[in-house]
């Protein structure tokens, strides 16, 4: 049993070391850092800092929203407490009976932070009121009153772009767990499962891919995520997709495909990375958004297809049928794209989706080029 647990836990590790190195995680994030970044280019941040607070997490924001406004009302209650001090108005400056002050009832710095905080936030409790008598007070609340209002108008339109983010459409779209690799259409196909879990659909789909892996170029230099095309389509073309139920995208493995050199017992062995995007626009909001997830050598099972998940029910109503979205089941198929498309099997299939005519009569050539000759 400790031998067991102990092979549990290496395979574990290794899984985790596995999938550390991915660079896109399988709900999306690039797992990339930045490394010795001049200290001039830091300050960009600062100068689009709207982006900068829309990508912050939200344990910032709300720390940051309320050490703004905590901080807006302690310097401007200490404001109000400098001008109660040069009028006299605080009660250990004894002031005579008939002394105007300029704010009526601040007596004290806590008296002051409270002003402050009623000015800004239009309360008005009504004990502390601003009197006429101080020109430079008067100034005071006109600017308190603008920069309070364009404090709030901030963090307003910056809650309401965090919860609009197009990224959070796409926690919505899922892609299957794996990928896998069987025949289809008389052709050796790596399929992906896709579905939208909303109803709305999202206009203009696009589907496509990029195999990620380190390659050597004929000079020697080493190209590390050496990006490669991978088209993907479904039976209906690959834009412009009518994205109602789940699909299955496939991409054919022929001569031009980065995979056709792959089989079956050296895939594991192979070091790249599979990117699958998906690009549309949100049929509610109008707002586009870009979906993706990615696939390593384990996460691709070659020999299997997926189930079928799409029913119709007597009533005519479509059924679809999320317990076997990432459900797969064997299937016979080739070692390899070049056994497959060089083996008797293929041969025989595609002899199934050819017609044969009757009245078709063998000519010899040669015999022909003789004849005419003669």
């Amino acid at each position: 049993m400790t031998r067991s647990l102990q092979q549990l836990l290496q395979d574990y590790f290794a899984k985790k070391r596995i999938y550390k190195k991915r660079l896109v995680t399988k709900d999306g994030h690039c797992n990339i850092e930045y490394g010795n970044v001049r200290y001039s280019n830091r300050f960009a941040y600062m100068q689009d800092f709207w982006t900068t607070f829309v990508e912050m997490r939200w344990r910032f924001i709300i720390l940051y929203f309320v050490a703004s406004f905590t901080l807006s009302w302690f310097l401007f209650g200490l404001i109000w407490y400098w001008i109660a001090h040069n009028n006299g108005d605080l009660w250990w400056q004894n002031p005579p009976s008939d002394h105007k002050p300029c704010i009526y009832n601040v007596f004290g710095l806590t008296t002051a932070f409270l002003y402050s905080l009623e000015t800004q936030m239009t309360i008005g409790y009504g004990l502390r009121v601003l009197s006429p008598y101080c020109p430079g007070a008067v100034t005071l609340i006109i600017i308190q009153s603008i920069i309070g209002l364009f404090i709030n108008i901030f963090w307003c339109g910056l809650v309401m772009a965090k919860i609009t983010l197009p990224k959070r459409r796409s926690k919505t779209i899922t892609f299957s767990k794996m990928a896998v690799i069987s025949p289809k259409n008389a052709a050796l196909c790596l399929q992906i499962r896709v579905a939208n879990l909303r109803k709305t659909l999202m206009i203009g789909s696009q589907l496509y891919g990029k195999l990620l892996r380190t390659t050597v170029t004929p000079e020697g230099e080493t190209i590390i995520l050496d990006q490669v095309n991978v088209d993907f389509m479904v039976d209906a073309g690959k834009d412009n997709l009518f994205f109602v139920c789940p699909l299955t995208l496939y991409h054919v493995i022929d001569k031009t495909s980065p995979f056709f050199k792959f089989a079956v017992d050296t895939l594991l062995q192979q070091e790249f990375e599979l990117v699958v995007f998906l690009d549309g626009i949100d049929e509610s909001t109008s707002s586009s958004c870009q979906v993706r997830t990615s696939y390593i050598p384990q996460e691709i099972k070659w020999g299997n297809k997926f189930l079928p998940i799409i029913s119709r029910s007597k009533e005519g109503k479509y059924h679809v049928d999320f317990s076997n979205f990432d459900k797969l089941e064997p299937i016979p198929t080739a070692h390899c794209a070049h056994c497959f498309y060089n083996g008797p099997n293929h041969h025989h299939h595609s002899s199934k989706i050819g017609i044969d005519n009757q009245g078709f009569e063998v000519i010899e050539v040669d015999d022909q080029i003789r004849d005419t000759e003669m």
